[in-house]
């Protein structure tokens, strides 16, 4: 790369590129199963995308505040309008938090294995990411979080369940752990997963924004609703924090059709029933075949499962070996997980393909 004259903020030279997972080549006579980016294998409900068809009207402004979407999350979660900000995706919502309260010399705190944007856009205002351990099985350590917690300390994000570990900590830890951090310390809780969490003591952290003024819930249309495509996020947070967000973010960041798509997606339960349903039978089935198959886990709440393997160098053979079966799966050594592999749970039809694989490759030793 040829050398600039100009000059770069503190911390964006340092920022590594986000690399998502592989989608392989759709062109090929058989299709790839596509198990590396957590996406809906079911697709968007056909009433989301109907009304994304609909929204013809590409001359016109969208509605900068979303209004219509955020009513209708409103009404479906029972929370109050005026805290829900919009935005493209949940990873601009965590870009404009991070813009908001961090700047160099900061430091932003998550779990040793949790979502890689926290770390990259802390690094690109000039702040220091700081990873606090996990537990053995790979849960969120409250204690060890709030051992992290220096003068510096300026945002906390947990991912509750957490990528890729596909874990999650019951609300009352949640709760404990924001009582043991400043009040000037913003605890963001990213619960991108949490549809998909069939558990009494879990908490999305709707609870704690409620009652705090430094907790903010994200949430995601990219999983369960299948909208990975349109860019379509949310959050929930107080109102000194949302009018901090509206004031940075894009007047006009999340576009007609994603609105549309999204009040749609909404409005389809049946979709979204089928869709948890198929998660839940195919999740099942596929921890059972990696049991049998001597391969290791941790218990995964979410619509995907990250396969442990006996070192990072038999990881990377099967991540080769499913890929030249055509089985797209992600490799997370950049998490710090080198021999681990994230699936995600597919159709019956892909799960057969990756359990075939996997068969095959364990039998090869």
């Amino acid at each position: 790369m040829t050398k600039s004259p100009l000059i770069l903020r503190p911390g964006i030279a340092e920022a590594p590129i986000y690399v998502p997972g592989a989608h392989g080549d759709d062109t090929a006579a058989i299709p790839p199963a596509v198990l590396s980016a957590n996406e809906n294998p079911l697709g968007p409900s056909p009433k989301a995308i109907a009304a994304y068809g609909e929204a013809i009207h590409l001359n016109r402004y969208p509605d900068g505040g979303a209004t219509q979407l955020r009513q209708t999350l409103a009404t479906q979660f029972g929370l109050d309008v005026n805290r829900i900000v919009c935005g493209a995706g949940s990873d601009e919502l965590i870009t404009l938090l991070i813009r908001c309260y961090v700047g160099p010399g900061d430091e932003v705190l998550q779990t040793q294995h949790g979502f890689l944007m926290y770390g990259i856009t802390a690094k690109t205002v000039g702040a220091t990411p700081v990873l606090a351990p996990e537990t053995p099985d790979l849960h969120t350590d409250v204690d060890a979080l709030l051992a992290c917690v220096t003068d510096k300390t300026r945002i906390c994000f947990v991912a509750n369940p957490n990528n890729p570990t596909g874990t999650y900590i019951p609300g009352s830890e949640l709760r404990r752990l924001r009582d043991g951090l400043r009040e000037d310390i913003l605890l963001v809780i990213d619960a991108a997963y949490s549809e998909y969490v069939d558990a009494s003591d879990y908490s999305d952290g709707c609870d704690l924004v409620e009652d705090y003024q430094n907790v903010v819930m994200l949430r995601t249309f990219s999983k369960l609703y299948g909208l990975a495509a349109l860019r379509l996020g949310w959050c929930y947070a107080p109102e000194a924090v949302v009018d901090a967000l509206n004031r940075v973010r894009s007047p006009f960041n999340v576009n007609n059709s994603a609105q549309a798509a999204g009040i749609a997606a909404l409005g389809d339960q049946d979709h979204v029933e089928i869709s948890l349903a198929q998660n839940a039978e195919q999740l099942k089935r596929l921890c059972g075949a990696l049991s049998q198959l001597g391969l290791g886990f941790p218990p995964s709440v979410c619509n995907f499962v990250l396969i442990r393997f006996n070192d990072a160098d038999t990881a990377k053979r099967a991540l080769s070996h499913l890929a030249d079966q055509g089985v797209i799966v992600r490799s997370v050594a950049g998490y710090g997980l080198a021999e681990s592999l994230r699936a995600t749970i597919g159709t019956a039809a892909e799960n057969d393909r990756l359990i075939a694989g996997l068969t095959d490759f364990m039998n090869k030793g």
